[in-house]
């Protein structure tokens, strides 16, 4: 089985890859947080130093586009070669209303017509492999049907499948009939995303579906860093886990009181990565609530130490 670390805007950036990598070896790839063209198709400064090679040093990492502008994509395509990537993903699962507002991710579902000669320029125009991440459609999971047939045409390196409609945001179970039908009907190689919380989660999965050999975490990666790592690793030393993410969680820190400015910056950062993380340390509500209160770094080094002492 490959596993897949999928991208979380504002935290899976350069810094958490190349730091959990070294704690926690086992994921297979990691997906960049997205990159969306903007209309003069430049890719922003910010967006592109998260994807520099140097900043991810001994990492397989795929960058990400989100735009229903096949010119757009094209162009930042042409770009991510230069820099030495050889494979791209498409984003059609993020369900922000932002985003689907401007019919994209999701949003772009909603218009299979569009998406199906979005994706012929693209895979005639770009000089790379296309992976696709895709939803089951907007509103209605009979929309998948329409959607797989289009995919069927196109050579995608790997179709990730997050088995809920747009309107399902991250609620309710993944409707998991409709993967089973991609698993009989897909043309192209699959990959599963979709509520992997845990070690049992994957193990559970792969019970269930042995041909389909890679599976995609993200919130269930962040919940618990070291799953893949005790689900790959087999000299991986039971009851360390915690002590693991320690060091992980010190490392992290560190690097970003290095490379950002101010307090405020190195918390709010630091307070995104607790909202999950808090799960691998169950019976801390009070000391979670005083990292959300903190309003600086002592005040955070105290309610984290406490966490870690109990």
């Amino acid at each position: 089985m490959d596993y897949y670390f999928a991208p979380l805007e504002g935290i899976t950036n350069y810094l958490f890859r190349r730091i959990h990598s070294r704690h926690f070896p086992g994921i297979r790839k990691y997906f960049a947080p997205f990159i969306s063209p903007n209309q003069s198709r430049k890719v922003m400064t910010k967006e592109m130093k998260d994807l520099l090679p140097e900043n991810n040093e001994g990492l397989e990492l795929v960058p990400q586009i989100l735009t229903n502008s096949s010119q757009g994509f094209i162009d930042t395509a042409k770009k991510l070669i230069q820099l030495g990537y050889h494979q791209v993903n498409l984003n059609l699962g993020c369900p922000s209303g932002t985003v689907v507002a401007k019919h994209k991710g999701a949003g772009f579902l909603a218009d299979p017509d569009a998406l199906d000669r979005f994706l012929d320029q693209i895979f005639q125009s770009t000089d790379m492999e296309i992976s696709v991440k895709t939803r089951l459609g907007m509103a209605d999971g009979d929309e998948f049907y329409r959607l797989l047939d289009i995919y069927n045409q196109y050579p995608i390196a790997e179709l990730i499948i997050h088995p809920r409609i747009r309107e399902d945001y991250y609620k309710f179970h993944p409707r998991m009939n409709y993967f089973d039908y991609a698993a009989d009907h897909s043309k192209n190689i699959l990959c599963y995303n979709g509520d992997l919380f845990s070690c049992e989660d994957c193990r559970m999965f792969s019970e269930k579906y042995p041909k389909i050999d890679r599976i995609m975490a993200g919130r269930g990666l962040l919940m618990d860093p070291g799953m893949v790592w005790k689900l790959t690793q087999k000299d991986a030393p039971m009851g360390q886990e915690r002590e693991k993410i320690v060091d992980f969680h010190n490392e992290l820190y560190e690097a970003y009181r290095q490379v950002m400015s101010g307090e405020r910056s190195v918390l709010f950062k630091m307070k995104e990565v607790w909202s999950y993380m808090i799960a691998s340390f169950p019976g801390n509500e009070k000391n979670m609530k005083k990292i959300k209160k903190a309003s600086s770094l002592a005040d955070y080094e105290a309610a984290v130490g406490q966490i870690f002492r109990s």
